[in-house]
């Protein structure tokens, strides 16, 4: 099943025909898609006139205006017409951007680094906003108690942190079955945004006036510094626009635009044009408007819904923190991690130790910060610093790899840059209010990722050095008198790459003065593409003899799928081969690699600690490549970084 994985998932989205398969991949984007931006409306203007905005009716009309545009230009224009089309073969996401640019011919190093830098920090930033999401999106549908059933309000908080235990908990089984029902839950949250917000408009028209620009434009002439720190509040509307793109692999890039443009898009129109209107007729509604919104016969249900679809959009941000994590292990950044899949269906994975750290960080947030109005100074940060790096990777992409024209490029870069960096602007200030705490985070993680990706390349040049030419060892062997024990039996020897030898391999014959009869030196190759069919997997190579029995198979992934070993080799052993690869009966020699720290140069003494640090976190090659347990023989040697 592992190497039937690439083909469905690769074709799952363009091969369900009829219109029963084109509903059933939009209802399934709204399930997952949309959940984060779908729950913006709870919080988002309530947030916005809290930062000294007046709600008269220039407030009102200018800031329901800034809104609107905000999506249409971010959301609307930017990510689903332009983004989602840079697809790398079919996935999305700031690490395909990555992969992306790391197979761009530019001209300097330099240039490419500071660029996977960039993309590498965007990466850091958007671990901010997966612990930022459930922190504020439950605490902000629990918090529709204080309006509901104000006696209950001090319960919003213990109530909060045993919804997110639960969560956090429900993990470890897989969403797979409880992803059916996010589709028509979140049908139901968008039907009620819609329906609430269309009764206020009909009972009041006049608020469709605020769909002009000119009145977020008049809005800024009128208030300059008041409107400018008030987009650091208005882009929480768009909160969520990173998962269009980063979820695309698992809907396409249609079923998206389809449930953004006739559904999601008009049903939080309508919603923010509801909730500017009551707060005209009823100022003090600023207190929680999307409550309010409600008649009060339905505001307890309501938070009761809220919960669900908050839920949701936390489920959908902490699966897509496994699979960027999972991205960053295939592509070198990270040590390798316990994966555990929940399904056969290959987006189903299960990170426990990313689990846990996620459930700390996010029970430390809802506490430290206590409220979701005191979360949303955070929130703004690490969501305006990813649109803004996802912008500059995308628009190189544009110039470098679909070659269009400068007189195209720079326009677009401009524009949506300037629309970008006012948003992340007019988040700086709220910096020492929370903002510097997805900073600090993403600085964190950026300095884990690149200090392993550092070290991991100096370990692998210092690796090379010790093992040898693969060649020059199979000359050897060949020309050995008398010649050496060729033992019965299958022994596949895992290496990093075909240049050099395994040391588990070479070990053998040194010491121990015997090789089998048939040996594999199997080499994984992670490819910058999510997935690799199944037809280019393996590829033999006899090392230049046919009768000495050693054969080097380099096995090729993409950079989502499962590393699954034997599966790879039962595919190789149905080749005509020399000798026949006996993969259920084979051992498995491990090269373990123990890592110390000295004097070499290359990276600073704190920095070698941290980089051992990670080295001990990662796990074994057996389980991170699914290689049979009671068939394992393993041989040590050290390296000094």
């Amino acid at each position: 099943m592992a190497d039937e994985t690439p083909e469905r998932k690769h074709s799952g989205h363009v091969a369900v025909a009829g219109k029963a398969g084109v509903a059933a991949l939009t209802l399934g984007a709204l399930g997952v898609v949309f959940g984060d931006i779908g729950t913006s409306p709870l919080y988002a203007l309530h947030t916005v006139f809290a930062s000294d905005v007046e709600p008269d009716e220039a407030g009102v009309y200018g800031i329901i205006s800034l809104v609107f545009w905000a999506i249409t230009i971010v959301v609307s224009i930017k990510y689903v017409t332009f983004i989602l089309r840079a697809g790398n073969d079919g996935e999305g996401g700031i690490m395909a951007l990555i992969a992306l640019v790391q197979g761009l011919g530019l001209k300097g190093r330099g240039a490419k680094a500071a660029l996977i830098a960039l993309g590498i920090f965007g990466a850091a930033l958007f671990y901010g906003d997966v612990l930022i999401t459930p922190a504020i999106s439950v605490l902000s549908a629990v918090e529709g108690l204080e309006v509901a059933a104000p006696d209950l309000k001090s319960l919003v908080l213990p109530i909060t942190l045993a919804i997110l235990t639960l969560l956090f908990g429900i993990q470890r089984f897989g969403t797979e079955a409880v992803g059916r029902l996010f589709g028509p839950v979140m049908v139901l949250w968008f039907s009620i945004l819609a329906v609430s917000g269309l009764a206020r408009v009909i009972e009041s028209p006049a608020i469709l006036k605020a769909l002009s620009p000119t009145y977020g434009i008049q809005f800024f002439l009128d208030n300059g510094t008041v409107a400018f720190l008030a987009l650091g509040a208005v882009v929480l509307a768009i909160t969520g626009a990173e998962a269009l793109y980063a979820d695309m692999g698992h809907f396409g890039r249609p079923a998206i635009t389809r449930a953004w443009f006739f559904f999601v898009f008009p049903a939080l129109t309508l919603n923010y044009l509801g909730q500017g209107s009551l707060i005209l007729e009823s100022p003090g509604a600023v207190e929680n408007p999307f409550f309010l919104l409600m008649p009060e016969w339905a505001r307890v249900p309501m938070v009761f819904v809220a919960t669900i679809a908050t839920v949701v959009a936390s489920q959908a941000v902490i699966s897509g923190a496994f699979s960027v994590t999972r991205q960053a292990v295939q592509l070198g950044f990270l040590p390798r991690l316990r994966i555990k899949h929940t399904s056969e269906a290959e987006g189903q994975i299960y990170l426990p130790a990313i689990n846990v750290l996620l459930y700390v960080a996010v029970l430390a947030l809802v506490v430290g910060f206590g409220s979701s109005a005191a979360l949303a100074a955070a929130y703004g940060i690490a969501v305006t610093g990813t649109l803004a790096i996802d912008t500059i990777l995308f628009f190189v992409v544009v110039r470098l790899l679909w070659r269009k024209p400068l007189s195209l490029v720079i326009p677009g870069v401009v524009g949506f840059l300037f629309v970008d960096l006012a948003f992340f602007g007019a988040n700086l200030p709220k910096v020492v209010e929370g903002g510097w705490f997805p900073l600090l985070f993403a600085l964190v993680v950026f300095t884990l990722l690149t200090t392993w990706q550092r070290g991991r390349g100096l370990v692998t040049k210092k690796r090379e050095h010790e093992e040898g030419r693969l060649s020059d060892f199979v000359e050897e062997v060949r020309s050995m008198k008398p010649p050496v024990f060729r033992a019965p039996g299958t022994a596949i020897c895992l290496n990093a790459g075909k240049m050099t030898t395994p040391l588990a391999l070479r070990e053998n014959v040194d010491h121990n003065h015997v090789l089998h009869q048939c040996v594999v030196i199997v080499s994984v190759e992670t490819q910058r593409v999510p997935h690799i069919h199944r037809s280019e997997r393996v590829i033999v190579d006899e090392l230049g003899y046919e009768d000495d029995g050693i054969l080097h198979v380099t096995i090729h992934y993409g950079f989502q799928d499962r590393h699954d070993v034997p599966a790879a080799l039962l595919q190789a052993s149905f080749e005509d081969l020399e000798v026949k690869i006996d993969v259920a009966n084979a051992t498995y020699f491990i090269s373990q690699m123990t890592i110390v720290r000295g004097d070499a140069p290359g990276m600073p003494k704190w920095r070698k600690k941290l980089f051992l640090a990670l080295s001990r976190t990662s796990t074994s090659p057996v389980e991170f490549f699914h290689l049979p347990e009671h068939r394992i023989v393993t041989m040590g040697s050290y390296i000094e970084l």
